[in-house]
């Protein structure tokens, strides 16, 4: 089942490859905490791949950054991050080179969309409008975390860490 009914216009088209652009152009910083870059492999190709996704959590003092695959499972940097772990990842000014990396059960998820619709509550209905997620703009996130899965990263620690 299709998540979005309709292929979407130029304008959220772009919209949604800005992030991607400022990355390329060395200018992620210009996003925050809004926005990751993560470089990984393809798992059939071996290729270097490089995807930027809207974080869901990012924490500064404790830092750990969550971004959710709002295809589930079929969301191909999802399955490359299945099958190896991640090579880097930027968020704002910061890089974690062979971050630390955990896939969220559907109980964490459910806590990190809470905290999401609670922070972000327009785009939250915005987003859940455009990709099949109608119920996060009434912060009702059950279907949503069922559907969806998410992964956390954080900078290596102890002795193996290394441009964190």
């Amino acid at each position: 089942m299709a998540l979005i009914d309709r292929p979407p216009g130029w304008a959220l088209r772009a919209a949604l490859r800005a992030p991607a652009w400022l990355y390329r152009l060395h200018l992620g910083w210009l996003l925050g905490g809004r926005f990751l870059c993560v470089s990984h492999r393809g798992r059939v190709s071996g290729r270097l791949r490089r995807t930027v996704l809207e974080t869901v959590r990012f924490r500064r003092h404790d830092p750990e950054v969550v971004a959710v695959a709002a295809w589930g499972e079929e969301a191909q940097w999802y399955r490359n991050l299945r099958s190896e772990p991640a090579i880097e990842v930027r968020v704002g000014r910061r890089c974690w080179r062979r971050p630390e990396q955990r896939f969220l059960s559907e109980p964490e998820r459910r806590g990190v969309l809470r905290e999401y619709v609670a922070a972000h509550p327009l785009a939250a209905r915005e987003l859940g409008r455009v990709l099949g997620f109608p119920e996060l703009g009434s912060g009702d996130v059950e279907a949503t975390a069922q559907r969806t899965r998410a992964v956390a990263f954080a900078p290596r620690r102890g002795p193996a860490a290394s441009g964190s």
